[in-house]
């Protein structure tokens, strides 16, 4: 019986990606902030991800990710958070990437805030946001802002903060 009930979640998994039509788009995001790539789901009440990058930068791992969630049935965007397609693989560039970005707190919020903006336009979908790393930190910084996300999850990144979360700053309709 366990066997036959594998199997058949087997072939409802690969009959899900198979029918999976996942568009790509880059994005070039307003008033010189950078760019996006962003993954579209079929449907048109989709939820809808932000996907935000190591301190690699946004690299093929990053946009692996929101790929995989537009396969699954959400839109996806991944946002490039440095701004104009900065990556690397040595640990010296990359804390210096994320320490530029992070000394400009309002470029990373406005970078934010176009990716939710292309979203918005995408779906009429509950939207999210995931990170990783680095921007497992930007994630939880902008649910601290009190943006209209219904969650967010933060993939081993920073809980550190000088803005605390408030009870009731997540909208989880």
């Amino acid at each position: 019986m366990r066997l036959k009930q594998l199997f058949m979640m087997a072939c409802l998994l690969v009959a899900g990606v198979a029918q999976a039509a996942v568009t790509e788009q880059k994005i070039t995001l307003p008033n010189e902030l950078g760019s996006a790539v962003l993954y579209k789901a079929k449907r048109a009440d989709a939820p809808a991800v932000v996907v935000v990058h190591e301190w690699w930068g946004l690299n093929d791992y990053a946009r692996k990710r929101a790929k995989m969630l537009a396969e699954a049935g959400y839109t996806a965007i991944a946002v490039d958070m440095y701004g104009h397609g900065k990556t690397t693989t040595h640990p010296k560039d990359a804390t210096a990437f994320m320490n530029a970005a992070l000394a400009e707190p309002e470029k990373m919020n406005a970078r934010f805030d176009a990716a939710l903006s292309v979203l918005r336009k995408q779906t009429d979908g509950k939207l999210y946001a995931i990170g990783y790393c680095f921007g497992g930190a930007v994630v939880l910084n902008q649910a601290r802002r009190g943006l209209e996300l219904a969650g967010v999850a933060s993939f081993h990144g920073s809980l550190g903060t000088e803005t605390p979360a408030k009870a009731g700053d997540i909208n989880a309709d």
